[in-house]
């Protein structure tokens, strides 16, 4: 047995209704993800922007140590696992072996469980394993995550079909075009020139659906390709179809000429980072990444949430913004402890976190109204209602301080519970925002579109359908980037520290529509930024001129 020593942050609590599905064979194999420690911390200002590095640039200044790779491959192999596809840049590797030998290197015990799918679909049987993990005492300090060993389903897609909502809905729900129209995307840009990222956990796409969609818009169908991660591919026949689907047609109707490349994967805690990790660090670098899926904070261990922030943080070194939904389940995210929560990773202050509204439009095409999704109280058509509130986790980034304000009263039971217990509550990461108050940041940055009433027009399965959530407003923020990088001819990677600049609290952004009314349960929409909206929907007339003003993307 090696000299083991614990692992931080790697603590998996027991889940209260497991139930034992058997025992694993000792000789099965087993892969994992493991994350490094960088050779050297990124400075803040760099994460910031408006500079941006290349790929090489970044694992040559940030990436893991070579020598930390030898030792991790040398040790872990003398322990008789095998060390496989090495990404330095990205401080990630995959190790392999028996259940009985990854158990004995990692101090735990691995089982068949059955547990439920956090979309609430029933029960799903997987590897599991509670309390912590440990690593060998070489390696202290050089691993910082072993991920994949326990392979529960992580996260749930953030959609909500209009079916949902009841036979008849008024008014009717809109296609991404008008949805786009309203907003006011630039009229002379198409997305060209730009790859937009999508991360799926599951379900696939058929070309006849793209096909029959985008004829009936008078489109061309976009260069849409898959990447599989992990072993995940693009397999349509199951109910993540509609989300995949939802978002490849909403990012090909706004940025038609945008190249699209769908990276599926296990929906795990190894494949979320994984896909994330290849879509940002691939070839071309992507203009945005588009990530639908999510799961309250505090279902995450810190090491989960830490190695997908860490990742996320390198998308914005390399100049990509990453749009997450914020969530369809309110102020709680749908947990049952009577507590606030957020939804990860939106909540990453490394995300570009998209809330839901209701939109209106006239017949001209413009706003109408525009209101808080919240299909929640009585009387409503449906049910679901926009994420956001306060983080769980890390403290509230500086560039967001001056509309958050101090912690108090509306950081909620979540707060607190946080503070009592430090493995929900995850120190800033190196070369990230700095904490300005014990609250937590806050969700959304912005939001779009979302109401299943007033939703989007796909087609899944050969089936023209309405869906909404705020799985819509993530590639609909996605393909907006694409449009506003072709016509600035510049990237812009980490979009906060520019949309925030200069903001009082109770002030309306410019930029954006400010949305005042309606609420996602515990909290209530007002002037300027709030836990239910953000900042608001896009003006993007008015937009790009604040992305701009003052700052020239350059390598660093």
């Amino acid at each position: 047995m090696p000299e083991l020593v614990p692992l931080p942050g790697s603590v998996r609590r027991a889940v209260s209704n497991v139930q034992p599905a058997g025992n694993l064979d000792p000789d099965a194999p087993v892969s994992a993800t493991l994350m490094l420690r960088r050779r050297a911390e990124v400075p803040s200002e760099l994460i910031n922007g408006p500079q941006t590095l290349s790929a090489e640039e970044l694992a040559a200044r940030y990436g893991a140590d070579p020598a930390d790779v030898e030792l991790v491959r040398s040790t872990l192999q003398g322990l008789g696992l095998t060390v496989s596809d090495v990404h330095a840049g990205q401080r990630r590797l995959t190790v392999s072996g028996t259940v009985e030998a990854m158990s004995a290197a990692f101090g735990t015990t691995l089982t068949l469980a059955s547990t439920e799918h956090p979309d609430g679909s029933g029960l799903v049987t997987h590897r599991y394993r509670s309390g912590g993990l440990s690593v060998p005492a070489q390696l202290d300090g050089v691993v910082t995550a072993v991920l994949g060993l326990d392979d529960r389903p992580a996260a749930r897609p953030q959609f909500r079909p209009a079916d949902a909502v009841g036979p008849s809905v008024t008014p009717a729900p809109l296609t991404a075009v008008q949805v786009a129209t309203a907003y006011q995307f630039p009229a002379a840009t198409d997305g060209s020139g730009q790859t937009i990222a999508i991360v799926e956990l599951g379900g696939g796409y058929r070309e006849s659906d793209l096909q029959q969609y985008f004829s009936a818009l008078g489109l061309a169908v976009p260069p849409v390709s898959s990447v599989g991660v992990d072993g995940g591919s693009n397999s349509p026949g199951d109910d993540a179809d509609m989300e995949v689907l939802l978002d490849i047609e909403v990012v090909g109707a706004v940025a038609p000429a945008a190249t699209q490349k769908v990276y599926f994967a296990p929906n795990s805690d190894a494949g979320f980072v994984d896909a994330i990790s290849q879509a940002v660090h691939d070839t071309p670098t992507p203009v945005a990444v588009s990530i639908s899926w999510g799961q309250s904070e505090d279902a995450w261990s810190a090491q989960s949430r830490a190695a997908m922030d860490s990742a996320m943080a390198d998308a914005a070194v390399l100049g990509v913004t990453i749009t997450v939904a914020s969530g369809d389940n309110g102020s709680t995210d749908g947990a049952s402890d009577g507590a606030q929560h957020c939804d990860f990773p939106a909540s990453s202050p490394h995300a570009l976190a998209c809330g839901g509204t209701r939109l209106e439009i006239t017949s001209a095409g413009g706003i109408y109204a525009e209101t808080v999704w919240n299909d929640t109280t009585a009387g409503s058509q449906g049910g679901g209602a926009g994420g956001g509130g306060y983080r769980d986790v890390f403290g509230v980034p500086a560039w967001q301080a001056s509309v958050v304000g101090p912690a108090g009263a509306s950081g909620g039971p979540a707060a607190t519970a946080a503070a009592a217990d430090p493995e929900r509550r995850h120190p800033n990461p190196p070369g990230g925002p700095a904490p300005t108050s014990s609250r937590g940041r806050g969700v959304p940055d912005v939001a779009g579109n979302a109401d299943p009433v007033t939703g989007y027009k796909i087609v899944a399965n050969g089936q023209s359908t309405a869906v909404g959530g705020t799985s819509a407003v993530a590639p609909l923020w996605a393909g907006l980037i694409a449009r506003l990088a072709q016509q600035s001819g510049q990237r812009f990677g980490l979009l906060q520290p520019l949309i925030y600049a200069g903001l009082a609290a109770g002030t309306p952004a410019p930029g954006f529509n400010d949305v005042t009314s309606g609420n996602n349960g515990a909290y209530q929409a007002a002037a300027g930024w709030d836990p239910c909206t953000g900042l608001g929907s896009p003006n993007a007339a008015t937009l790009l001129a604040v992305l701009t003003a003052g700052t020239t993307t350059a390598s660093a």
